[in-house]
């Protein structure tokens, strides 16, 4: 924006890339703008001719400035990241942090030092799964499944170690089950590698985990919920059966889930924002719950 009808050739040498990578990311820029995303809220952006214009793009002309909140928020997760495996000894994460640092200024850095993520996994755990899954060795593990509030043993025939919303997942075989399993490396609390190959039925097929890891079927137990708007980031964070407008910015929202446990700490989760429409006994449990747990506050005042 600041150089008008700079060419093609000219911009792909400034930022280190050839015309076919330059050319894909302006493809994309057509698909940014403000929310509506109607033709006239999205950036144009042409490149007839070899030279770039761009257009409709008034809320970017100005370099973005970050809160104290949002950087803080932006370099513990970027701190977080460095302590992962696949980044540990990098550069360029580093200097990320450095850039971020000097751009935010002192109290965004103060605040974030100040911040330590910790995950609860075994030690080295995510490079023992990767390890294993490589050579193909079968793992023994001692897994936390929340949804059942259990600890319990488990050999597993790794295929395969995937991120998926910021998460590591060991996918598997798991003899456990009998079935193709996935295990969130951070809920790993041992891990040992077995002198036995990997050797997984045929069916034990990778599951497609574009569309996240959990996957709900015809069985599970199906539960409508309605939710305010400070509800509603339930039916884009969760896989919903149907989501119903009921106005006012309210929605009704069926989704399917196997375990109970899980659906009551939803539930309360969500406070005032969203209640069990049905099943009734999801909705009573839900409610003796809160009194339990409302009557262990008082008592401790």
């Amino acid at each position: 924006m600041s150089h008008p009808g700079a060419s093609v050739p000219e911009v792909a040498k400034v930022f280190g890339l050839n015309e076919k990578q330059l050319i894909d990311d302006l493809q994309l820029v057509w698909m940014c703008g403000l929310p509506g995303h109607t033709p006239g809220d999205l950036i144009d952006v042409s490149w007839d001719g070899g030279e770039i214009l761009i257009d409709n793009a008034d809320t970017i002309a100005r370099p973005l400035k970050l809160g104290v909140d949002e950087a803080s928020a932006l370099l513990v997760a970027l701190r977080m990241l460095g302590e992962l495996p696949e980044f540990a000894g990098g550069e360029v994460l580093g200097r990320v942090v450095a850039k971020l640092e000097q751009a935010a200024g002192d109290g965004a850095a103060a605040v974030s030092t100040q911040v330590t993520v910790e995950v609860e996994a075994a030690p080295g755990a995510l490079a023992t799964v990767t390890d294993a899954a490589r050579r193909k060795r079968r793992l023994s593990l001692v897994y936390y499944t929340p949804g059942r509030d259990e600890v319990a043993p488990r050999e597993v025939d790794p295929l395969r170690v995937v991120l998926v919303d910021g998460r590591h997942y060991l996918e598997g075989w798991c003899y456990r089950a009998e079935a193709m399993r996935m295990f969130r490396v951070d809920r790993i609390q041992e891990v040992a590698v077995l002198d036995v190959p990997a050797d997984p039925p045929a069916e034990a097929e990778p599951m497609d985990v574009t569309q996240g890891v959990f996957r709900p079927s015809d069985t599970d137990e199906l539960v409508e919920l309605e939710v305010t708007p400070s509800g509603r980031w339930i039916s884009e964070y969760y896989p919903v059966e149907e989501v119903e407008e009921l106005g006012e910015g309210r929605q009704r929202v069926a989704l399917r889930a196997r375990d109970q446990g899980w659906l009551v700490r939803l539930a309360l989760r969500l406070g005032d924002s969203g209640r069990v429409v049905r099943p009734e006994s999801l909705a009573e449990r839900v409610a003796e719950t809160a009194k339990r747990t409302l009557a262990n506050y008082e008592g401790s005042l």
